[in-house]
């Protein structure tokens, strides 16, 4: 019996500590995540973007292509995205679509993807770079 209480004790306490913990942090995620620094499956801003020049050559090849609207080397280039991992934002069905980004060596399509959202597809809104196959996604930035 006094080991059952014990142990309760112990368990009040890091609940005790652990909302105390929260209480502080809560009131500052809302502004962090203005600022852009929390986001799905990144610990930070440096990690959620991507430049245009540090994507690889044959993404910065893809973009190109992307602003002139083709021709692309797949079929499927230009399909469109659905989003059903929903690790992009919400938005109307045909707004995403999605880009090749070749991967030397590779027998197939391979893994890494460009998805741009907007309503011109020559002048996306904001696009994206994935390098595992949808798992987690980069801004692409100017």
């Amino acid at each position: 019996m006094l080991r059952t209480a014990a142990s309760r004790a112990v368990r009040f306490s890091r609940l005790s500590v652990a909302a105390s913990v929260l209480a502080v942090v809560l009131p500052f995620a809302g502004a962090a995540d203005a600022r852009g620094l929390l986001s799905w499956g990144s610990s930070g801003s440096d990690e959620s973007t991507i430049a245009v020049a540090d994507l690889p050559a044959q993404g910065q090849l893809t973009m190109k292509l992307i602003l002139q609207g083709g021709p692309f080397p797949y079929e499927k280039d230009g399909s469109v995205f659905g989003n059903r991992e929903r690790l992009l934002p919400r938005e109307r069905r045909g707004y995403y679509r999605e880009y090749t980004v070749e991967t030397p060596r590779s027998r197939d399509r391979g893994a890494r993807r460009i998805i741009c959202g907007g309503r011109q597809l020559t002048a996306p809104e904001a696009c994206w770079y994935t390098n595992d196959h949808y798992s987690s996604f980069r801004k692409i930035v100017p």
